[in-house]
């Protein structure tokens, strides 16, 4: 096994159209849609449109401040390098430590989904069966755990057949609602506007979960040392993924707002893409897009299982949690260790989810609290990315824009959604949300007093990185007329 001397990580995997696949993948489209569109709609009623637009508007911001710091530090790590390189190492570990809660409490929150799918599909009367579909969900969960441990080339591979399929089956009922005549409510513009917003307490609560909806595009950061050219590939797939997901969370939440009653919406809960399948394709059109939801959990499990193991193989590199996460398999190229420590916890939480209450209330407070953790990383990336920067920021117009004040909002936008949603929140998301951030303040002191390097980093700054990265482009340029049979596809 190799460590820190070797990061092991197989290089130059992915290309261009693999990594926009995985960057659509992590936010999972159809589960998104699946899992929280009756939990925004009951936070913010007919208001989820507006809810999902200006939350995009910010989180635009936040994937500027990721391409722009994947330029200067390709790192499996990203957050929790850059932060740690920029602000201060402790909120650097702190904002790895959050993805790694948000994911491994994600295992359960996606698992339990495609377990419940899965045995809707054979019986309607079976998916709300709590412990049977923590059983099914749990299975789908180890399967994904294996193509992930086999490495980047087989998870490439597995991906685009399923996000392949469910990409087609949703575009499909887009252009089936459009020329659906029925519905239960016209359609309204205001439904963009702010005006549905009860307060502010309502808009953070909607944009909580509406930054669950995107979540996940990051993916693409925490593959940079496997991927292509990934200081540019990186960024650009992730403001791509975004762009394409946006229309499609749009497009499905103004179609669930028109189709169905307020009423079917609520009843619905995790099943409400099932419901609009079947109002508009009666017989068919349901399962149909059950199995678009399917597909999309279990491709989403894919790459926040990347983003987890990845993101421990760089701490356990870094020697700021347990040496070992940071070895790799000979054969496969892939953190195995950091893989099995995923795969245990999550199937300890599998027994209390199995134990807990319906589906939907598991749902309801994990989409809450993983909200929590995401906005939190998120935000800090932000002002990450402009110290990065600073030098630079007034040496033009698009410097200041895109580099300083648009991240800049995205950040001030997160952590305000942050602090302003805790009251709005369930004690049991709270004590997920919180209380997984606060038990990563003890591994932090305990490497922190070994000595470990990452509490003594060199300062990351963009004019000398950029510059280190120029002056060593000849020397790791591909030769002309050669390809790199590694590469999978690109453009």
């Amino acid at each position: 096994m190799r460590t820190t001397t070797n990061r092991g990580l197989q290089p130059n995997v992915l290309g261009t159209f693999d990594t926009i696949v995985m960057a659509v993948a992590g936010s999972a489209p159809a589960y998104s849609l699946a899992a929280t569109t009756a939990v925004l709609f009951g936070a913010v009623g007919l208001a989820g449109p507006a809810a999902l637009l200006y939350c995009a508007i910010p989180m635009l911001g936040i994937v500027l401040a990721y391409a722009r710091l994947g330029r200067i530090d390709v790192n499996a790590g990203a957050g929790y390098s850059w932060v740690g390189r920029t602000l201060h190492p402790f909120l650097g570990f702190l904002s790895g430590w959050a993805l790694v809660i948000a994911a491994t409490v994600f295992m359960v929150a996606g698992s339990l989904p495609a377990g419940s799918l899965t045995l809707s599909l054979i019986d309607p009367d079976l998916a709300a069966n709590t412990p049977l579909a923590a059983g099914v969900g749990a299975a789908w969960f180890l399967m994904m755990l294996l193509v992930v441990l086999g490495g980047a080339r087989l998870t490439v591979r597995a991906q685009l057949v399923m996000s392949g399929a469910e990409m087609l089956i949703l575009l499909g009922f887009v252009l089936a609602a459009v020329a659906h005549r029925g519905r239960a409510t016209a359609f309204d513009w205001s439904w963009f506007a702010l005006d549905h917003f009860h307060g502010t307490d309502t808009f953070a609560a909607g944009a909580l979960i509406a930054a669950f909806y995107y979540w996940g595009w990051d993916v693409t950061s925490n593959l940079s040392e496997e991927t292509r050219n990934s200081r540019r590939t990186a960024g650009l797939a992730a403001l791509v993924g975004v762009g394409f997901v946006f229309l499609l969370f749009e497009a499905f939440t103004v179609a669930v707002n028109v189709l169905l009653s307020a009423e079917e919406i609520r009843t619905a809960g995790p099943n409400v893409l099932a419901v609009l399948g079947e109002e508009i394709w009666p017989g068919v059109g349901g399962k149909l897009l059950v199995v678009a939801v399917l597909l999309s959990t279990v491709a989403t499990l894919e790459t926040t299982l990347l983003q987890v193991t990845r993101s421990l193989f760089a701490m356990g590199r870094d020697r700021t949690l347990p040496a070992a996460l940071g070895l790799v398999h000979r054969r496969w190229n892939t953190p195995w260790v950091a893989i099995a420590a995923v795969g245990g916890a999550a199937l300890v939480m599998f027994c209390a989810a199995a134990a807990a209450g319906s589906v939907q209330q598991i749902l309801s407070d994990a989409v809450a609290a993983i909200g929590l953790q995401i906005a939190f990383y998120y935000g800090l990336a932000g002002i990450a990315a402009v110290v990065a920067y600073k030098a630079v920021l007034f040496r033009s117009v698009q410097n200041l824009v895109l580099g300083g004040l648009w991240p800049l909002l995205g950040s001030a936008f997160m952590l305000w959604a942050f602090v302003a949603s805790l009251g709005e929140l369930s004690t049991t998301a709270l004590t997920i949300g919180l209380g997984g951030l606060l038990v990563g303040v003890l591994p932090l002191l305990v490497y922190w007093r070994k000595g470990s390097d990452y509490y003594r980093p060199a300062r990351l700054d963009a004019v000398r990185a950029l510059a280190a990265a120029e002056g060593s482009a000849p020397a790791t340029r591909p030769r002309t007329g050669t390809r790199d049979k590694s590469y999978a596809t690109d453009f």
